[in-house]
């Protein structure tokens, strides 16, 4: 890693007028293109191959060596994303070479959550508290994960596109968000992308599996963004409160940058963009299939198991098969699972709003110099919640399970 000399983006990031946002994106765009272009000849993480070579020998290590570059100093060898070999997950005797198909990229991930199960599987609470109320505070049973992950398999094959040229194995930065972006400025004040930081974790996939709007890009629930309607700003802001003109503005920023990101990646990145506003290409992202399938088991089946009922329900737009569906389900089932998930998106919804109401940034922790502020907010919104409990058995289960308490994750690793 080398020191880049510049500004983070998000130190800037909300002071930035239309015109900046809009080289901004065109900036992004063209990165993106210029990463997406390179060919690699399988899939998975990309090493210095003396490093890879030297790594060989240890137990803990994949037997299979990795795939050299045309540039003899670079090999694709397994990958190393956090969610597939952490923990107990480290001990797995399965393969771990490149991923060299669509197939193995789509797969991989699944199998070694079996592996995981099968060997260290237990019934846990959900990882997330404030999810447990929904499942009466007991313990799920991972045999439900594992046959999900037996469904997902089973239609797995089906997943990957007909157009070979979107299976083949692209790079991309894994979280392109303005905390990762540096800039600098020009003497005319023109801000330039001179580097991305963060790109530990980061895989060579299929590219099908690559393509998808920036996580803090992403506006989908917006009618005006899904529209591409090009924003205007707000009208008559004089006349609202102060509280009013943020939440106008901020809308208005959320559709620009949505906006531009798209229209510039139309613009200078075609192949993306092709995938972007291709209907199956849309379920597949939207859907989250193979990131659910591939996430470590956190004693909740839902998110996977939604996933596969959606792909049921779109089988013939997201395979464009004649072939009937390998997976059923139930219909009962199906009105449970999904009510289920109402539910639990509610949830979640209380939950981020309880963080916005302590500080919480994005990731769940504040600065340090808030963190005293923090602890006796999140200290009192326990005890507001707790005196509107009625009962002495909720009070305990709701004492017993608080979402912002500390707790051990040694368990869920």
């Amino acid at each position: 890693m080398k020191f880049v000399q510049g500004t983070n983006l998000s130190d800037i990031w909300f002071d930035l007028g239309e015109e900046k946002i809009i080289s901004i994106s065109r900036q992004l765009a063209e990165l993106e293109s210029k990463m997406m272009s390179i060919a690699f000849p399988a899939g998975g993480s990309l090493y210095y191959t003396e490093d890879l070579e030297n790594a060989a020998g240890s137990a803990s290590w994949p037997t299979r060596p990795g795939i050299t570059l045309e540039d003899k100093r670079f090999c694709v060898g397994p990958d190393t994303s956090l969610r597939l070999w952490y923990g107990r997950r480290s001990q797995l005797n399965i393969d771990r070479g490149p991923y060299e198909s669509a197939k193995a990229a789509l797969v991989r991930g699944a199998e070694k959550e079996l592996a995981y199960l099968r060997r260290f599987g237990r019934p846990l609470l959900p990882f997330q508290r404030i999810r447990r109320e929904a499942y009466k505070y007991q313990e799920q049973s991972p045999s439900d994960h594992i046959e999900n992950l037996d469904r997902y398999l089973l239609i797995a094959p089906s997943l990957i596109p007909r157009n070979p040229a979107l299976c083949r194995f692209r790079i991309r930065h894994p979280d392109l968000q303005p905390g990762n972006i540096i800039v600098s400025r020009s003497p005319d004040s023109n801000l330039h992308i001179v580097g991305l930081i963060d790109w530990q974790h980061t895989s060579i996939l299929p590219m099908f599996l690559l393509t998808g709007i920036p996580q803090q890009i992403q506006n989908y629930d917006d009618i005006g963004s899904q529209t591409m309607t090009q924003p205007s700003p707000p009208e008559n802001l004089g006349n609202l409160n102060e509280a009013q003109q943020s939440r106008e503005m901020e809308l208005y920023r959320c559709r620009l940058v949505y906006y531009h990101y798209i229209k510039n990646t139309e613009e200078y990145n075609k192949h993306h963009y092709a995938i972007l506003t291709d209907p199956m290409g849309v379920l597949r992202r939207r859907r989250r299939l193979f990131c659910h399938a591939s996430d470590p088991w956190e004693g909740e089946t839902l998110a996977l198991k939604v996933a596969l009922i959606e792909a049921t329900k779109n089988w013939k737009i997201l395979t464009g098969e004649g072939s009937p569906c390998p997976v059923v389900f139930d219909p009962d089932d199906v009105r449970e699972t999904m009510k289920l998930d109402v539910e639990q998106k509610e949830v979640d919804e209380i939950l981020e709003a309880c963080g916005g109401v302590i500080g919480f940034g994005p990731e769940g922790w504040v600065p340090a110099e808030h963190y005293e502020e923090a602890m006796a907010l999140s200290k009192k919104l326990k005890e507001d919640g707790l005196a509107a409990v009625e009962s002495e058995e909720e009070r305990a289960q709701v004492a017993a399970h608080w979402p912002l308490d500390d707790m051990d994750e040694e368990e869920y690793m």
